[in-house]
């Protein structure tokens, strides 16, 4: 039996996501490096393991009336999930952050020249989110969706082109990963969302919606890499046994 020392950073957000806001508190990345255990995170952060553990308890062993486990959902559930809320979330404040951003370039990029360079990273994240998630929705998902149909008819299914699904996984989690670290980039950039003295209106609700917009995409980035990937990975294993 795991120790709470054993677990990683991932499996604690798995198994109550309310723990996220204890990582993020401390700037722990629990979505793209969610593979740490808690020693390894707090490595040159300002927490040691031993306080982390204890606040971490005490967030496992409080009752939330909220809380959703989406530990405990069929993936192919979890994967519509993901689509209908994360996915159309993304698509739909990409052209604003990128209105907005255009505008803020234009109008203060001369006095606070790392606009551009917030611009320039968010329009590269931009791209880069509506290819993957095109290829989430096109191939990963429905695959995913495939055996777990296949398992509740007891039926065979094909293999697919890519052989494995931890193929298309492992780039899926390379993306994360950078999107990650440009995400990052632009919370240093923007002094972690805080606009400046002489900063307008615009300028607010733009950071205000990059923060939001990088906090919907670390538990994202989460619900597939700590839950989804894992599970169907073990589906797929469970099928080749057969």
């Amino acid at each position: 039996m795991e120790t709470l020392e054993q677990i990683t950073i991932g499996e604690y957000v798995a198994k109550d996501f309310r723990t996220a806001a204890l990582f993020s508190k401390y700037g722990i990345d629990f979505c793209c490096n969610g593979n740490r255990s808690i020693e390894e995170a707090c490595q040159k952060k300002a927490v040691t393991a031993d306080v982390l553990l204890q606040e971490i308890e005490t967030v496992l062993s409080s009752k939330s009336d909220s809380g959703i486990d989406y530990n405990a959902w069929p993936i192919d559930l979890l994967a519509d999930y993901i689509e209908k809320t994360h996915h159309r979330y993304v698509s739909e404040k990409t052209p604003i952050l990128l209105q907005f951003l255009d505008k803020l370039s234009r109008v203060h990029g001369a006095k606070h020249p790392e606009l551009l360079l917030i611009n320039e990273l968010f329009k590269g994240c931009s791209g880069e989110l509506a290819q993957h998630m095109k290829k989430e929705e096109l191939i990963l998902f429905p695959f995913i969706k495939k055996m777990v149909h296949a398992t509740l008819s007891d039926e065979l299914i094909e293999l697919p082109h890519f052989e494995t699904i931890q193929n298309p996984i492992a780039m899926m989690m390379h993306e994360h990963d950078a999107e990650g670290v440009r995400f990052r980039k632009i919370a240093e950039l923007t002094n972690n969302y805080t606009p400046p003295a002489d900063g307008c209106n615009t300028y607010k609700v733009t950071f205000a919606m990059l923060e939001e917009f990088e906090q919907d995409l670390h538990k994202h980035i989460h619900l597939e890499n700590n839950i989804l990937f894992p599970k169907a990975a073990k589906l797929e294993k469970d099928f080749t046994a057969q």
